[in-house]
């Protein structure tokens, strides 16, 4: 972008100007964002107080809620998830989702017990794995961006493919003789810590991406593609690029995730991590990500992984039906979506029924 253009951190601001006269380009306009960062900060600061909430309850049910051991339960139990909601995040907030993630883990859970059961040596398998990640996520990102199809429709269609794919691979074999050097990292914690090595996944790739999101050219540029892509192409933003590198990572991610959890379970088979994929869009969405794209923060993501996590574990902890913790997780998912875009659907009707006025008047 060049140096007449500026975005926050929190997307581009809409024109409050004259609109631009009609045939010329639109554009990106150099506004503080002032309005959307305080809506932010306000999102944050009640997800803050939401946490505290959730380590009163939790303290009150159970003794054992702040202990090392039960810490390490929560990361151990949430590791992936969160994992997974990081490329989410920033796909999220350009505009695009991707709803194959979990298949994803899925499908590499499976060709990893498929290779092993194969002879395959472990690192080969991993970095193949791995690679094969990057692979669904081009796939993926090659349907939406060159192809132009909708990502909604896109990524519910690879999410099945991806699924029926890890089925045919494994069929009904559970593959669980793995090696215990690598099966361990799945269950231990983290070296002097009480946390997981997913939960350390987890926090070191937070760190990257809350980097590349909010100190990077690539990470600004999402949020302007994001707010509005047609204004983003002019202002020489390659978004079909950009879009295509998010659904990679995210199909990498996806793949490590899938790693991680099938030695945390010491067991490989085709339907590991069905269903995950709703906490996953729930947390990102709670994080305060709008739903429309250009808005969020990677902090906002953090504290909704924590909330998220503890919640979840302080209430299996009152003996709450494990089965039942989808109405928690389809509650949270309706009230992230609500509360933080509230504005931006009372902005989005008003302004359609601008338009319709106008065209009826004409």
């Amino acid at each position: 972008m060049g140096p007449e253009t500026a975005v926050s951190q929190s997307g581009p601001e809409p024109a409050a100007s004259t609109p631009p006269p009609v045939g010329s380009p639109p554009r990106l306009v150099a506004l503080s964002g002032a309005e959307r960062l305080r809506s932010l900060v306000r999102w944050e600061s009640a997800l803050v107080i939401a946490l505290a909430a959730t380590v009163v309850f939790g303290v009150s049910v159970s003794s054992q809620f702040l202990t090392g051991s039960n810490i390490f339960n929560i990361g151990l139990a949430n590791g992936e998830v969160a994992i997974m909601a990081l490329p989410m995040t920033l796909i999220i907030i350009a505009g695009e989702i991707d709803l194959s993630i979990a298949s994803t883990l899925g499908l590499s859970s499976s060709l990893l017990g498929y290779l092993w059961l194969h002879g395959w040596p472990m690192p080969a398998i991993i970095v193949f794995v791995l690679f094969i990640g990057v692979v669904l996520g081009a796939f993926n990102g090659i349907l939406v961006t060159r192809l132009g199809l909708p990502s909604l429709a896109v990524t519910i269609g690879t999410m099945t493919l991806y699924a029926g794919m890890a089925e045919i691979v494994l069929g009904s074999t559970i593959v669980s003789n793995f090696p215990t050097g690598y099966t361990t990292i799945g269950v231990n914690a983290f070296p002097h810590t009480d946390l997981s090595y997913s939960a350390v996944f987890f926090l070191v790739l937070a760190i990257i991406f809350g980097a590349v999101m909010h100190a990077t050219p690539f990470g600004r540029s999402l949020f302007a593609i994001g707010w509005n892509k047609e204004a983003a192409q002019y202002a020489g933003i390659r978004v079909k690029r950009t879009k295509t590198i998010l659904y990679m990572v995210s199909g990498l991610i996806g793949a490590l995730a899938g790693i991680l959890y099938t030695f945390r379970l010491s067991t490989a088979e085709f339907d590991n991590g069905s269903g995950l994929v709703l906490s996953v869009v729930a947390i990102v969405l709670l994080g305060g990500v709008s739903i429309f794209g250009g808005k969020g923060t990677l902090f906002g993501v953090f504290l909704a992984v924590v909330v998220f996590c503890s919640l979840q574990n302080a209430l299996l902890l009152t003996n709450f039906p494990e089965d039942a913790t989808g109405i928690v997780t389809g509650g949270l998912l309706l009230v992230s979506v609500l509360l933080p875009n509230g504005g931006d659907l009372i902005r989005r009707i008003r302004s359609r029924r601008s338009r319709s006025r106008l065209s009826s008047g004409s």
